[in-house]
């Protein structure tokens, strides 16, 4: 299955799922997909419905701006009422509720917030703007990581005093070993994120096989590749033959992007992190090195109580974790739709109550 084209076809994935639903288990088998774009694929093409019963697939927490705890906005909401402050941020931010609102809703009031297509923009803002102090809202995971570290080193380059960035950028592996470790959760094997394992490649992953018994496979986005990736880690399961493996050989390598890990490392070192729904998790975040600390916003200003507070009615941690689907929230399709989402989960176009809502009913591919 080189072609793309192929990973599309109706008939090469029909015999797929025919082989799916060959493989005779012993019990039900429960996958976990851990990608915002794997979750979009997998309803936009209606492929639960063409798994047999005997295998579930649930969401996990692979959407940046979903596991971004409301205390961050509340933090970057503060910021953007300062004086002589701009604030500059992806768009999927703008919507995700804080305590007390959102940026979109304070934007409608105040000239200084501003959407970016990438930190390097936020850059070029601050060099403009001297005067002016230039925050970028630094969430993401591998995928983003390595321009927001090239941002710090622009701004070091041009020896500007006046940009900085809001963290909560944050990585992979540890939180999977949490979800491993959640008896409750009972998770059989995992689709690895394809965009993150490009920058880290397989070697992160392999604990999973090794350390707890639990397989997992990197797939790419169409059809054909999540479908495949299902069957393998079926197949796997069967034959007790337990490992990682690559099934995006079209872009992830074993090493990764060895330039780009090591840019991360140089700006960046590992901190604990604070998940929505999952608490707080050893060694899952990254912070700026302390030679950099001049570009923390967090060390430049002071914040008030940073307490994290759930938000009411909201379940959204409980989707993140798998534990609970979007339809079992009182809020879902009622008070809570993408023209006006309650939590991050129906904010972002990769969140799961997201994908719930625009392609429920979906059936075929």
């Amino acid at each position: 299955m080189k072609c793309v084209d192929e990973l599309s076809d109706r008939k090469i994935i029909s015999g797929i799922v025919s082989k799916i639903k060959a493989i005779k288990l012993s019990g039900k088998v429960k996958i976990m997909e851990v990608c915002g774009t794997h979750t979009m694929s997998i309803f936009k093409n209606g492929i639960k419905s063409l798994l047999p019963d005997s295998i579930e697939l649930i969401s996990g927490p692979g959407c940046p701006v979903c596991v971004t705890p409301d205390i961050y906005i509340d933090k970057a909401l503060a910021l953007a009422k300062k004086e002589n402050v701009i604030i500059t941020t992806f768009a999927d931010l703008l919507r995700v509720p804080g305590s007390s609102g959102t940026l979109q809703e304070m934007r409608v009031n105040r000239k200084n917030i501003t959407t970016v297509y990438s930190p390097l923009e936020a850059v070029k803002i601050a060099y403009n703007n001297p005067g002016q102090e230039v925050i970028f809202l630094a969430i993401g995971f591998e995928t983003t990581i390595p321009a927001i570290a090239l941002s710090i080193i622009k701004a070091n380059q041009l020896g500007l005093n006046n940009f900085s960035i809001l963290q909560s950028l944050k990585i992979m592996p540890p939180v999977l070993q949490e979800l491993v470790l959640d008896k409750d959760l009972d998770v059989d094997g995992f689709i690895l994120p394809g965009h993150v394992s490009t920058i880290s490649g397989l070697q992160p992953f392999e604990f999973l096989a090794r350390d707890y018994h639990v397989p997992g496979v990197v797939a790419g986005f169409e059809p054909g590749d999540i479908i495949l990736s299902i069957y393998t880690l079926c197949k796997m399961l069967k034959d007790n033959d337990i490992r990682v493996k690559n099934l995006y050989p079209r872009l992830v390598r074993l090493e990764g992007n060895k330039k780009a890990q090591e840019l991360i490392k140089e700006i960046f070192t590992p901190v604990d992190s604070y998940w929505r729904g999952l608490g707080t998790i050893t060694g899952s975040g990254l912070k700026l090195r302390k030679v950099y600390h001049r570009y923390s916003a967090e060390k430049k200003f002071q914040f008030g109580d940073t307490q994290y507070r759930p938000g009411k009615g909201c379940i959204c941690g409980e989707i993140l974790k798998g534990k609970q689907k979007p339809t079992d929230c009182r809020l879902f399709g009622i008070k809570c739709t993408p023209m006006k989402p309650e939590g991050p989960c129906m904010v972002s176009r990769e969140g799961t109550c997201a994908a719930y809502y625009r392609y429920r009913g979906k059936v075929n591919l």
